[in-house]
């Protein structure tokens, strides 16, 4: 169960937001805000998991709200403004809701909190499995939800991951990728070390995989690389120079 506020300065789209949240078995809205410093109070006594805030309130708007936040819930902003939706992403919300939105719509934004949070507190839904630090090191294969489903994923087909914000993107032996609700250092974690190596923030590689590399790329085919980040290079070389000599 999520725990939510809601905060709009409009009467009409806090209470659609309050029989939206009804509808959803997994929301528990624990508080309905008609502004930010209303928020702030209630934030400073209660901790809640999710929260569905307008941008365009006066005083102080959504976006500088979300700034003075230390601990950080997920947040689902939902305006009127498109021009926001950029900056509302900057600051890693988890969906934008264009008013006037439908029941359909907040249900999708709502699905795509709840599997964050699963997969943020390695938690498993009735019927579903995500990876998880949790799981042994030394299996053959990973669980991965992604497009509404469960993939078994054999790790030795793991070519390389991708971080794409709170996604990441499998790059397997066959060509083809998977895209799950993941961040890369929770990959990172869950992956046997003695495969794996992060070599960039947005790139971890199976070193077996590894064809060739030069300055600054890994090369894992012809014409496939992934670039090697300036705070990496050294463990890379290190892994390199013990295993290899060069001739």
């Amino acid at each position: 169960m999520l725990k939510c506020i809601a905060i709009d300065d409009e009467p009409l789209a806090l209470q659609k937001l309050k029989i939206y949240i009804s509808k959803i078995p997994y929301l528990e809205l624990v508080a309905t805000c008609h502004n930010a410093f209303e928020a702030q109070t209630f934030l400073a006594e209660q901790q809640v998991d999710l929260i569905f805030l307008d941008i365009n309130m006066p005083d102080l708007n959504g976006v500088d709200f979300v700034r003075t936040l230390r601990d950080k819930p997920m947040i689902i902003f939902t305006t009127a403004y498109s021009e926001y939706a950029v900056e509302g992403f900057r600051l890693d919300a988890v969906d934008y809701l264009l008013k006037p939105y439908s029941f359909a719509d907040f249900s999708r934004s709502a699905a795509k909190a709840h599997s964050l949070y699963d997969l943020r507190h390695n938690q498993r839904p009735a019927g579903q499995e995500a990876l998880s630090e949790a799981e042994p090191k030394d299996r053959e294969y990973i669980s991965v939800k992604a497009d509404y489903k469960v993939s078994l994923v054999r790790i030795a087909d793991i070519v390389y991951l991708e971080s794409e914000g709170e996604y990441v993107r499998m790059h397997l032996a066959d060509g083809s990728t998977i895209t799950t609700l993941f961040r890369l250092k929770n990959m990172e974690a869950a992956l046997p070390a003695d495969t794996f190596m992060r070599v960039h923030r947005s790139y971890i590689v199976n070193l077996r995989c590894i064809k060739s590399y030069v300055k600054g790329r890994i090369f894992l085919g012809e014409t496939e690389y992934v670039p090697i980040g300036e705070n990496y290079k050294e463990a890379f070389q290190n892994y390199i120079d013990s295993l290899f000599r060069n001739l």
